[in-house]
């Protein structure tokens, strides 16, 4: 199992826009192989904040999804909402020993 964390920092006049081409990509990913877990959020410390929280069977299947459609197209809208560099942070599952 794998966790992917993606932040944004999207323009205040742009979220809008970036939340309805979200609602797609986030229906067809939640279809996709491999794909546990899906979500948006936005942050409460910040509104232009928002974190995808993505959960995987595996890093075999981030390439696919990278590629699909689906994403593609989110993308080509979601880059023109950016405020600034997307975020992202890939996490395994291992836990640490508690002392």
């Amino acid at each position: 199992m794998i966790y992917v964390i993606a932040t944004l920092t999207v323009n205040p006049e742009s979220k809008a826009e970036l939340f309805a081409a979200a609602k797609d990509a986030i229906a067809a990913t939640r279809e996709e192989k491999g794909n546990i877990s899906y979500e948006l959020f936005e942050s409460t410390i910040d509104p232009n904040k928002l974190v995808f929280v993505e959960e995987w069977e595996s890093a075999d299947h981030l390439g696919p999804h990278s590629k699909s459609d689906h994403m593609r197209a989110f993308g080509r809208i979601a880059v023109k909402c950016f405020a600034a560099p997307v975020q992202v942070q890939i996490i395994t599952p291992e836990k640490v020993e508690k002392r």
